[in-house]
């Protein structure tokens, strides 16, 4: 019997395919955390805005959004859904580094169909719009709509 020096072929391809997973889990897990915090931040808003929509329709009542300064900076810091009930919805942004013009104003029912409106989002140079085109549900969209 003759002794065996070194590695087959195919141990070196398992070692090198465990290598290309790690290396792929690595990357994902390393994702730009301020685009991650963006995302986060403007889904929540378009399901606030769809909540906000509903319950407009069911009281009968207009809703408004609007952001809303709570620092001395003046830039917004938090936002505003008036004409429901105080406490109804969150009212903070997840991340205090999200950005929105100050005179941004959205408005939200009660008809069912209401006019495209859009919300733009942003955190140092990305970002996102949370829009609707007035029949279909607020999303999340890359470009300006």
């Amino acid at each position: 019997m003759r002794a065996s020096h070194g590695f087959t072929l195919i141990e070196l391809l398992v070692v090198i395919a465990l290598i290309a997973i790690g290396t792929a889990a690595v990357s994902f897990s390393l994702r730009d955390s301020a685009e991650t915090v963006l995302e986060r931040d403007a889904e929540r808003l378009a399901a606030l805005f769809e909540s906000a929509r509903a319950r407009s329709r069911a009281s009968g009542v207009p809703v408004k959004w609007h952001p809303q300064s709570l620092s001395n900076t003046g830039s917004p810091s938090a936002f505003v859904f008036e004409g429901l009930p105080p406490q109804t919805l969150s009212e903070q942004w997840l991340s205090p580094q999200i950005q929105v013009a100050a005179n941004a104003l959205v408005v939200l029912g009660p008809d069912p169909i209401i006019g495209p409106q859009s919300v733009a989002l942003r955190v140092k140079d990305l970002q996102l719009w949370v829009s609707t085109d007035g029949l279909r549900p607020f999303a999340v969209k890359r470009a300006a709509p």
